[in-house]
């Protein structure tokens, strides 16, 4: 601010004198609470919510003792000193303010001594706060937890010497010490990033046993509301965060190692921190430790439930389909580049191939003289299970469809809606071999139920199309006979005529 003032004094009265204030600490509203700081004669009310506001934006205009007495910044610190007598909840909400202008709050120290006072009331307070609970609700334990039989033995935040075997259920935080785990994962990345640095355990230098505990269940927090991830500096940010949270708590596994984590502890370990991403010397050392202790592992160690397909997947496989829609009429591209921009996403981003099958109808259409071979390849980019009906009627219509292929398409249409009735998929044959066998050597409907016969009559009708097809290119190629035989198509010259010649040598095998 004094030099923003020495600009205005050189500028004359009349002149219009235009400030820029790049990286105001909270922008407009920051801007507001100075001006009304100013505007009340020096008089605010400071609150644990405001006061990293206010004291961030007084140390950016200099608002010092210099100036004028008893200024903003005068005040703030004076109310900062005062952090012994806050209480659990009001340090942590001072915190939680500091996160949208982390930079500047870090720069002048505050978010430290922030931090280091909120350390100093765990530390103070090793069992559940009854102060905390009256504070708008933080600090409050999970009282649905279970009580945590091995936790460790030192207070604070010392390494453990228990050598009790740990399950994934003793990871849950105590109702006792550790009351502290749940109120913290309301921290951004990038904070909790700050407060492993500020105790001097972040990355390999991560020794503490309750620390590498709470990173654990900050992180499988953190998994599960993964859309806000990012809460003060951009989700980028927040990610490279929470992969360094990750290493740090596995450099905390391995100090321990089995002493503090069963074989299934480790597993769960590696669990959470692969959902965030783990460098690789970090996974190969959990690796390791966990082949160590190997022998203690049981079949429900191993298995792990896939991820069910995100949203955003299923839009990104929307989207590609129509993209697949409009480059397929296109002459130059290749059944190569069709086939990878098709199988180019998983085959969870799709719920349904109707758009594929579409895209591939169109190209067939664009690219007639394909041969039987590259049809068929071109096929195997679509899922029969995951047609509808309409359109597995319309791929066993369409005559651009290879035969096998329609086929295929009907047996997996035919299990799907026969999926939990046994007597369709007998163990001796394969769906596809029984409706092959019923396609070609069976026409009687009297038998079955709806479903069946409308599969059988779908067949029965493409073959029916293929023979009208059949009658009338004879139709067509018996009345050219019989107008070369009376003279009359040898006009178009010898050509002509050497080609209705051998049009006629083909007759036979088609009629």
């Amino acid at each position: 601010m004094v030099k923003q003032e020495k600009i205005m004094k050189k500028a004359g009265r009349k002149e219009a004198v235009s400030i820029k204030l790049a990286g105001f600490p909270g922008g407009a509203d920051g801007f507001e609470l100075v001006a009304r700081f100013c505007y009340n004669n020096g008089r605010v009310l400071l609150c644990p919510s405001n006061l990293p506001l206010l004291h961030c934006a007084a140390v950016f205009l200099e608002m010092t003792e210099e100036e004028c007495a008893c200024n903003l910044l005068a005040q703030a610190e004076a109310f900062v000193n005062g952090l012994c007598y806050w209480t659990w909840g009001d340090v942590l909400t001072a915190v939680r303010s500091c996160e949208p202008f982390a930079a500047a709050a870090d720069a002048n120290g505050l978010l430290e001594r922030l931090i280091s006072a909120l350390f100093s009331k765990i530390t103070a307070t090793p069992e559940t706060p009854t102060t905390a609970a009256a504070g708008g609700g933080v600090g409050t334990p999970n009282r649905s937890s279970s009580s945590c039989s091995s936790s460790p033995d030192t207070v604070g935040f010392g390494r453990s010497s228990s050598s009790a075997t740990k399950t994934p259920e003793s990871m849950r935080p105590c109702a006792g010490r550790e009351w502290w785990f749940d109120d913290m994962t309301s921290l951004s990345p990038p904070t909790i990033e700050k407060v492993m640095r500020v105790l001097g355990c972040y990355g390999v230098e991560n020794k503490n046993l309750i620390l590498t505990r709470f990173l654990l269940h900050y992180l499988r927090a953190a998994t599960r509301r993964s859309p806000a991830l990012a809460l003060c500096e951009g989700e980028r940010e927040g990610a490279g965060a929470l992969a360094g949270l990750a290493d740090t708590a596995v450099h905390g596994v391995a100090l321990v190692g089995g002493t503090a984590f069963s074989c299934r502890g480790l597993f769960w370990v590696l669990r959470i921190v692969s959902a965030v991403g783990l460098s690789r010397e970090c996974r190969h050392k959990l690796e390791r430790l966990m082949g160590l202790m190997l022998d203690q592992a049981t079949l429900d160690d191993l298995l792990e439930e896939a991820d069910a397909p995100s949203q955003r997947m299923r839009k990104v496989g929307r989207l590609l389909d129509k993209y697949l829609g409009e480059i397929s009429p296109d002459h130059g591209l290749k059944v190569s580049k069709f086939l990878a921009v098709a199988e180019s996403l998983p085959d969870s981003a799709r719920d349904c191939y109707d758009g594929v099958y579409r895209a591939l109808d169109i190209y067939l259409e664009s690219h007639p003289a394909l041969s039987l071979e590259e049809r068929t390849t071109l096929c195997r980019c679509l899922n029969y299970e995951k047609l509808t009906l309409e359109a597995c009627k319309d791929l066993a219509k369409n005559r651009r469809i290879p035969p096998g292929v329609a086929v295929q398409a009907l047996a997996s249409q035919q299990c799907k809606l026969h999926i939990s009735d046994p007597s369709t998929c007998s163990q001796s044959q394969t769906p596809r071999r029984r409706v092959a066998r019923r396609a070609t050597h069976s026409v009687d409907l009297g038998g079955g139920d709806d479903d069946e016969k409308e599969l059988m009559r779908l067949n029965l009708q493409r073959m029916q199309s293929r023979v009208v097809e059949l009658e009338r290119a004879c139709k067509e190629m018996k009345g050219q006979m019989s107008r070369m035989a009376k003279g009359k198509s040898f006009s178009f010259g010898a050509g002509a005529a050497s080609c209705h010649q051998t049009s006629g040598r083909g007759l036979p095998r088609l009629c």
